[in-house]
């Protein structure tokens, strides 16, 4: 009957047997971003590693791995505590009864928490691992802040480990969205073990940068430049709202640089409730940095003018 080989874990990842939980991450990384398919690698060198990493990150089947050349519990062979018939829990298996009571003293119970004995009614019973639940993942989806405004949806494509095909998820992103705002995929990350649930997916969205707006929460904010003179007597301007259209705003007589103005219900959509945000007007006040005869002459008119002290020491 033929007979299969188990790979030697540490040579795939390139790290001696007593590599730590770290090295071995470290080591499973740079092969992965190497050998992985999207960046032309060799898929089924790909595929070796994950398998590799899939034991050896697992503290239980390195564990097996290391004692028995395999981290599948049914090619371990019978009496794997000691004799066929023995006593399983001897030297080879649970360490022995020292172990159990230190097991005990640190609060695991007799035989650690990560076991499962069904039938034990005696120590008949066959140890199985219990059932874990798999890790979540994290993917970033990049939107413009007319994407984020308005709402849309984007074809996302995922490799979980330890499957061999990429899976392509349809994600809405809600009219509104923000920056660091999270999507939820029940079940779609990485896989359980021993009939543990998979993980759920986290989509986080990153808002781009826009060139005159920028968002806080459902809020809007957006810089106004205005001359000296339209602060200083007041102006209506038109200013351009981020839904595509254009409000007029009345700059009051007097306004000083700084000075915001709010358009109530001109910004983002609220995920979360109903309405929309306000359009925040940042007002800048312009300083010009050279002028023309006609303009020094009305500046000098105007200090003439001016017998205000507007400093006070």
């Amino acid at each position: 009957m033929a007979t299969t080989t188990t790979p030697d874990y540490y040579k795939t990842l390139g790290v001696p047997r007593n590599a730590t939980a770290d090295e071995i991450k470290k080591a499973y990384r740079k092969l992965a971003r190497k050998h992985h398919p999207d960046a032309g690698g060799d898929e089924a060198k790909f595929k070796e590693i994950n398998e590799a990493y899939e034991v050896l990150s697992d503290e239980k089947k390195r564990d097996l791995y290391d004692q028995y050349g395999t981290a599948n519990e049914n090619h371990i062979p019978q009496g794997w505590g000691g004799a066929q018939g023995g006593n399983p829990f001897g030297a080879e298996g649970f360490g022995g009864w020292g172990d159990i009571l230190e097991s005990i003293r640190r609060g695991e119970g007799a035989f650690g928490t990560e076991w499962d004995f069904g039938g034990f009614g005696g120590f008949g019973g066959q140890a199985q691992p219990r059932p874990q639940r798999g890790q979540d993942m994290n993917v970033t989806l990049s939107v413009s802040f007319d994407e984020a405004f308005k709402g849309v949806e984007k074809r996302v494509s995922v490799r979980v480990p330890g499957k061999a095909d990429k899976e392509t998820l349809t994600v809405k992103v809600p009219a509104g969205a923000v920056d660091g705002g999270r999507l939820r995929f029940k079940g779609k990350g990485g896989l359980g073990e021993n009939g543990g649930v998979n993980g759920d997916l986290l989509i986080t969205t990153k808002i781009e940068s826009h060139p005159y707006y920028s968002r806080q929460g459902a809020d809007v904010n957006v810089a106004l430049p205005v001359t000296v003179a339209e602060a200083a007597l007041g102006a209506s301007i038109v200013v351009p709202a981020p839904d595509g259209t254009k409000v007029r705003v009345k700059v009051p007589a007097g306004t000083q640089d700084g000075t915001v103005l709010t358009i109530k219900g001109k910004g983002a959509p609220k995920v979360k409730g109903e309405g929309s945000g306000d359009l925040k007007i940042n007002v800048d006040v312009v300083v010009p940095k050279a002028m023309n005869d006609e303009q020094k002459q009305a500046m000098e008119d105007f200090l003439a003018a001016t017998k205000d002290d507007i400093r006070s020491w």
